[in-house]
């Protein structure tokens, strides 16, 4: 498989994940001694968390195309680890699901958000390992003007990007509204301009 498959494939599957975000909005049923400004604020948990994950995975589709432009070329090493992060993005849909459903539940909460934040930890640290191998493991398959220093920075921005999901873990089982607010930071973090490192011979 040649980069423009990988790349294609690749945009097609974090499309479905983005895409099944929204099918836990419920449209509320028509009552009448309830407005329905009511019923959409009674689910906002739902609305919340998809907006988390919706900048989320909006965010690794814009690093994963970074990541794919410092390639001349892809081995059967990148495909595996490529595939290991589109699962992890695949499971998104799921514990954001979970995550807004029990937000607002006593039982159940804690476990929710944990595997919610999990989640996204364990993307972050796949995401992290496959550029670990690229930018240590295979640098002949990068392009020629990415420099040791660059490879380094790039590294420590993803390494930035774990910590906090670990964080965000780590206090579900003291609020599920931390690892909500922890998650959501990171999300609008990444989207400011600037946290992605520009490759080198950019204009």
């Amino acid at each position: 498989m040649d980069k423009t498959s990988l790349e294609a494939f690749s945009d097609g599957v974090i499309a479905v994940a983005i895409t099944l975000l929204v099918i836990d909005l419920r449209v509320p049923e028509p009552a009448r001694d309830v407005s329905l400004a009511h019923r959409l604020g009674e689910q906002w948990p739902s609305f919340a968390a998809y907006v988390v994950s919706f900048l989320t995975i909006g965010v690794i589709w814009v690093n994963h195309h970074a990541t794919l432009r410092r390639l001349r070329a892809v081995d059967r090493s990148i495909l595996f680890l490529n595939i290991a992060l589109l699962m992890t993005i695949v499971l998104l849909p799921f514990t954001t699901a979970l995550m807004a459903r029990y937000l607002l539940v006593d039982s159940g909460r804690t476990l929710a958000a944990a595997l919610y934040g999990g989640s996204l930890l364990l993307m972050s640290a796949v995401f992290l390992a496959m550029n670990w191998h690229l930018l240590q493991r295979r640098t002949h398959l990068l392009h020629a003007h990415i420099t040791p220093a660059y490879r380094r920075h790039v590294l420590s921005r993803n390494l930035i990007g774990v910590a906090p999901y670990l964080l965000a873990t780590a206090v579900a089982f003291v609020s599920p509204y931390l690892t909500l607010a922890i998650s959501a930071a990171v999300a609008v973090y990444f989207v400011l301009p600037g946290t992605t490192p520009d490759m080198p011979g950019d204009a």
